[in-house]
């Protein structure tokens, strides 16, 4: 139940970030990707199942909240915690390194699709390349730096031990 909960609340802060603070700055042209980081920590903290229903439900609460196709960001964001929460059994999960490389992959794969979506057709790659860059740029070291943050402020590792399995009520 816990586990739930938490769920909830992290998708809903999630979300209230992506459309209130981070407006601005896409206003200006810099994207970051909150819900592929959001998809992509909570899949390294609780494995592939948690990151899977994770994602699935932040992106389909995404799509509501922006009036998209149902299933946009769901698919994708689903998808990506499937993966990353597989990989973080064999990841160093606390490194910065990892957490700039998933980072970078999750939001690249995140924005070329939901770009690729918005522009249709083969005339806009210039501006997919463009903003999927841009996104991965502004995305990963953000991510990476701010759960550094957040564990040198803990005192303590974020996602534990590799070979240890992930307790998603702990």
């Amino acid at each position: 139940m816990r586990g739930i909960a938490s769920l909830l609340v992290f998708a809903a802060v999630t979300l209230l970030l992506r459309s209130t603070a981070l407006t601005a700055l896409a206003a200006r042209g810099v994207i970051v990707d909150v819900l592929a980081f959001a998809a992509a920590a909570w899949a390294l903290r609780y494995g592939e199942m948690w990151g899977v229903c994770f994602g699935f439900a932040l992106g389909l609460a995404a799509d509501l909240d922006t009036a998209h196709w149902m299933g946009r960001h769901a698919l994708l964001l689903s998808l990506a915690g499937y993966g990353v929460g597989r990989l973080s059994h064999t990841l160093v999960r606390d490194s910065v390194r990892t957490h700039l490389v998933v980072f970078a992959l999750v939001t690249a794969a995140h924005q070329a699709w939901m770009t690729a979506f918005e522009l249709g057709g083969l005339a806009g790659w210039p501006t997919l390349v463009g903003r999927v860059l841009l996104a991965v740029l502004a995305t990963a070291p953000l991510g990476a730096l701010l759960l550094l943050v957040v564990r040198r402020v803990s005192g303590h590792p974020l996602f534990g031990h590799a070979a240890f399995p992930s307790d998603p009520q702990g």
